[in-house]
């Protein structure tokens, strides 16, 4: 959903929102940042993020999903935490590696300094030397728009985090008051008897008072809308103006978070408190496409069966909101099977086969490397809508290179290093790196598709631009005997294999890139989007309904 903004105005300076966290993780502060930044978007506002991480990690590009969820990759190539995705989605911008701040990063770059001896002697310590890099760092990102959303990861009192609340407690010295805002998001449980309790807030705002922050907006994440006598209570403690505690209950949808903080009027609260109330467009004014799109009816729901190892659904946050997209864009519920790769028993056999559409996702590792490859066999025999996405991708080259072309032990080299087959092989620069972090195939990248392709439809041109993250790829020495058993790569970047479908199927597509990190709400990745117009025509077909 394209955003028309208001030129920037530098008689404006940056305004900044710090959102912080109290009492547990997982709240969703990302979510309230994004949905207000959303809102102050819609108003006429140029609004960028900056996503504070505070673990050691220089990136997030090496840690396991169950842990923080997917590894989203920027356009620049930067690999990040799952919240960037979130930031894209909500105020449809592009990110770069930039708007996230990490602890290895700020270390390093000051231990760099150091070592080059632009420090002239001085003691090098956290203040004021990694304080100043991470102000530093935030300044240059909110440099050029006007309202710069800053959400500092982890709780209020981990040890982590106390380097970046000291350096935003510097920070609120620097700026006038009208140019920075806290907000503070935190919890509020209900007890046994159903009463709102305010305890956990109180010591939250505590602990983070006695860092020097004191939060001019407390967002209190619960089941319910606050009661009033609960308002007056936390605004009490936590020495707030009643007007400034707003609720943010749970809904059935994050894109409908936005509508709540919305009712809440958290939007004009934060635009009269940064003095941009002024010049703001009316609010007749403002677009309303984000609540056509999140509200409209569904007239059909399909299941798609999504076929991995990581069984949490953080892990492939992008791809479950680009189905959403689609879903979006018609009229569809579509609801997710999750399957199993590494453990294709029974259950997760009946889940793949009552599917109306297969997804096999992206992946490092042989662990569920069989179950893909199954799941990829089974769409393909049976004519069942198919999208294979990086791993994916590759996964079905190695399905129809052993149940096709009769390699019977073709495989990927990152999984088999031995296998006499390799049609997956690793890419040619990757074989002199030495380091885990930053160096795979990253980033967008452009792509060349055939004409009169499936691809070509999908797209609607003939070249797309999507981002990577892989170090293997297709072996061109047996692309002669693949596209002999049918595969026709319809996608290309130079000498590489970015996209293949199946001509006499239904619907099969897999793409070496992840279309799913560019999907919004309002335009939907064209993959997504495709395959579900495919089960929906598939199902119209079966039923002899007539489609649009």
């Amino acid at each position: 959903m394209p955003t028309e903004f208001t030129d920037y105005d530098p008689s404006l300076g940056n305004k900044f929102v710090f959102v912080t966290g109290g009492v547990m993780s997982g709240l969703g502060k990302g979510i309230t940042a994004a949905s207000t930044g959303r809102l102050l978007a819609d108003a006429g506002f140029d609004v960028t993020a900056v996503k504070i991480d505070p673990y050691l990690n220089v990136d997030a590009g090496t840690m396991n999903p169950y842990q923080h969820g997917e590894v989203y990759v920027l356009k620049d190539g930067g690999e990040v935490d799952l919240d960037l995705g979130s930031y894209e989605r909500f105020l449809d911008i592009d990110m770069t590696f930039d708007h996230n701040v990490t602890t290895g990063k700020a270390y390093r770059h000051v231990i760099e300094r150091e070592r080059a001896g632009d420090y002239l002697g001085d003691t090098v310590q956290i203040i004021p030397h990694v304080t100043d890099d991470i102000k530093r760092r935030i300044r240059e990102a909110a440099e050029g728009h006007d309202v710069c959303l800053v959400e500092v990861g982890g709780t209020v009192g981990d040890i982590e985090g106390m380097p970046y609340l000291e350096a935003l407690r510097q920070f609120a010295h620097e700026e006038a008051d009208e140019d920075i805002l806290f907000a503070h998001v935190t919890l509020v449980p209900y007890s046994k008897n159903g009463e709102q309790k305010t305890k956990p807030t109180q010591h939250s705002v505590k602990e983070l008072r006695s860092i020097g922050l004191q939060p001019d907006i407390v967002i209190g994440r619960c089941a319910d809308r606050l009661e009033p006598r609960t308002r007056e209570k936390i605004a009490l403690f936590c020495d707030v103006p009643v007007e400034a505690v707003f609720s943010n209950p749970d809904v059935e949808d994050i894109y409908r978070v936005p509508l709540m903080v919305e009712d809440e009027g958290l939007d004009e609260y934060v635009m009269a408190e940064l003095d941009l109330a002024s010049r703001a467009l009316p609010a007749d004014d403002r677009a309303d496409g984000w609540r056509e799109i999140v509200t409209r009816e569904t007239t059909a729901t399909v299941e798609v069966a999504l076929v991995g190892k990581y069984a949490l659904e953080d892990a492939y946050l992008s791809i479950h909101e680009a189905l959403k997209h689609a879903g979006f864009e018609t009229n569809t519920d579509v609801e997710v099977l999750w399957v199993d790769a590494d453990e294709m028993d029974d259950a997760h056999a009946d889940r793949l086969r009552r599917a109306d559409g297969v997804i096999v996702p992206g992946g490092f590792g042989a662990r569920g490397a069989r179950g893909k490859i199954d799941a990829v066999e089974y769409a393909r025999e049976y004519d069942v809508p198919f999208l294979g996405l990086c791993l994916g991708f590759q996964m079905a080259v190695v399905e129809v290179a052993r149940n096709v072309c009769g390699l019977e032990d073709a495989h990927s080299a990152e999984m088999q290093a031995d296998t006499p087959h390799p049609v997956i092989d690793i890419l040619p620069e990757q074989y002199e790196v030495e380091e885990m972090g930053g160096t795979m195939r990253l980033g967008a990248h452009e792509t060349a598709i055939e004409a009169g392709t499936l691809a070509n439809d999908v797209y609607g041109d003939t070249a797309c631009t999507e981002r990577h993250r892989h170090r293997y790829e297709v072996n061109p020495e047996y692309l002669d005997r693949l596209e002999a058993a049918g595969l026709v790569f319809s996608g290309r970047a130079d000498n590489r294999m970015e996209i293949l479908e199946l001509p006499d199927h239904p619907f099969f597509l897999g793409t070496q890139f992840h279309p799913e990190f560019r999907s919004r709400p309002g335009r939907a990745s064209p993959p997504f989007l495709a395959l579900v117009e495919s089960v929906l025509a598939e199902r119209a077909a079966d039923t002899g309904e007539v489609t649009a």
